[in-house]
């Protein structure tokens, strides 16, 4: 029996926890406030891991950001296909993908950090600095 805590590393990530304690939150604020949706912590206030691994490191977030961006608009376009059996207007794919894309702008921004932090740094979860 294992008696050491294992949080699960899909909860963490939907969770914006730290990849490293996976019990600290990453941003300080919640995604619906506008205006400082973006303000993160520049160290794991558990752990005192620091999140900006390199100088510049979020910047490939970016692609990260584009891809998540991608797949909602194929799986907008394709179900706006489906379910108007291919014949809705070139509005009826520009209105809801760009509406869909403009309010999920905030999350994009934010998993698009976090999975960068959880897929690719160095950083692995380490149990002894979990919170219980």
């Amino acid at each position: 029996m294992c008696d050491k805590y294992e949080p699960s590393k899909t909860l963490s990530i939907l969770k914006s926890k730290c990849p490293q304690c996976q019990s600290g939150k990453m941003f300080n604020y919640p995604f619906y406030d506008l205006k400082r949706f973006m303000e993160m912590d520049s160290h794991c206030k558990v752990c005192n891991l620091k999140y900006e691994i390199e100088p510049g490191f979020f910047w490939g977030a970016m692609y990260v950001s584009y891809a998540l961006t991608v797949g909602l608009m194929l799986v907008l376009g394709g179900s706006i296909f489906w379910l108007s059996h291919g014949k809705a207007s070139f509005w009826g794919y520009i209105i809801p993908i760009v509406s869909s894309l403009i309010l999920s702008s905030p999350l994009t921004f934010r998993y698009a950090r976090v999975l960068m932090l959880y897929i690719f740094s160095p950083v692995r979860f380490n149990p002894d600095l979990a919170k219980k």
